[in-house]
């Protein structure tokens, strides 16, 4: 097989690494299985049922998609050149995502299992400190919390004020 960064079965031209949709994780694990990969990285970022000693009702995030689109497809060929994969793929959530579903998937596959998973990390790390997305943690008690690459702050001059909601 030869490497090449995949792409999403719904949209074979085009991959889709920015969805409102539910990630089917199960199907994405095995559509990137991989006989020439002797590992196969899967990072699951899931939203938990609590955040800052709070219960979580759910999350909701906002994307710059085109860019966010774009900086995902050469972070990918990046880190398949870098790391010479069989196998890369990522997809974030955007919209509603509530506790126990899937916000970010990565998956790497590779001969060797080092160069999966320290792609597989470079990846993540570099989705949840460079891509243009924001969370909005929304609590049980009605109170919400926007966090992530959110600079709204600098703005609004408050850490829980998006600029949208001025």
């Amino acid at each position: 097989m030869t490497p090449s960064v995949s792409s999403h079965p719904a949209a074979a031209d085009k991959p889709t690494y920015i969805t409102n949709q539910i990630i089917d994780v199960a199907a994405l694990l095995s559509q990137y299985e991989d006989e020439a990969a002797g590992a196969v990285v899967l990072f699951n970022g899931t939203v938990r049922n609590q955040s800052l000693g709070k219960p979580v009702d759910y999350l909701f995030y906002e994307a710059a998609e085109t860019m966010a689109y774009k900086m995902i497809n050469d972070l990918l060929q990046e880190a398949q050149e870098k790391w010479h994969l069989t196998t890369v793929f990522a997809v974030h959530r955007i919209g509603k995502v509530y506790v126990g579903e899937s916000a970010v998937v990565v998956i790497t596959s590779s001969p060797h299992r080092k160069e999966a998973y320290d792609a597989n990390q470079y990846i993540i790390e570099k989705i949840k400190h460079e891509l243009p997305l924001w969370k909005c943690e929304y609590f049980t008690d009605g109170t919400k919390k926007w966090g992530g690459n959110c600079s709204c702050q600098e703005i609004t001059g408050n850490p829980n004020q998006h600029i949208y909601d001025i």
